[in-house]
């Protein structure tokens, strides 16, 4: 088996990167189109650090589906966004989520990215489901959400 996994799903939206990058580099914005906001209407939030870009910081902690844990944005320049992803709950784990805006013509296609290391725990998931398809669909809905929200953006 390997020992990372990468997760990866694209989509192309009708707005330039510089209406995207913004709705992804504050992770206040991503209320409004994170695939797991909707996984617990108690979920506890805590911004710190920067507000917004690099630096930027989000801590969350929830119900057993949305868990506990914190993301930090480490790199935020034209075009791609980098955040560190550290899950505590359900099970301890850390990823690397790269978002890549790439324009061509009139849209922007825009890559969602996330790479980590198997450990124990996620290695015995996986002999049910892969990491892919286990985020995956979350990544789509997500990506779905951000193109409804950038697209309706002025």
């Amino acid at each position: 088996m390997a020992k990372q996994y990468v997760v990866t799903r694209t989509i192309s939206i009708a707005a330039p990167p510089e209406r995207i990058q913004p709705l992804i580099s504050d992770f206040r914005k991503w209320v409004a189109w994170s695939p797991w906001e909707d996984l617990d209407p108690d979920l506890q939030r805590s911004y710190s650090g920067a507000e917004q870009g690099e630096g930027a910081k989000y801590a969350w902690d929830g119900n057993k589906k949305a868990g506990r844990g914190n993301m930090t944005i480490v790199g935020d320049s034209p075009g791609t966004v980098e955040v560190d992803l550290e899950f505590e709950k359900p099970f301890s784990s850390r990823s690397v989520i790269d978002f890549t805006l790439r324009p061509e013509g009139d849209t922007t296609t825009v890559q969602w990215q996330m790479t980590g290391d198997y450990s124990l725990l996620t290695r015995i998931f996986t002999v049910i489901k892969s990491m892919d398809s286990m985020i995956g669909p979350d990544f789509e809905k997500g990506l779905s959400q951000l193109k409804t929200q950038a697209e309706a953006t002025t």
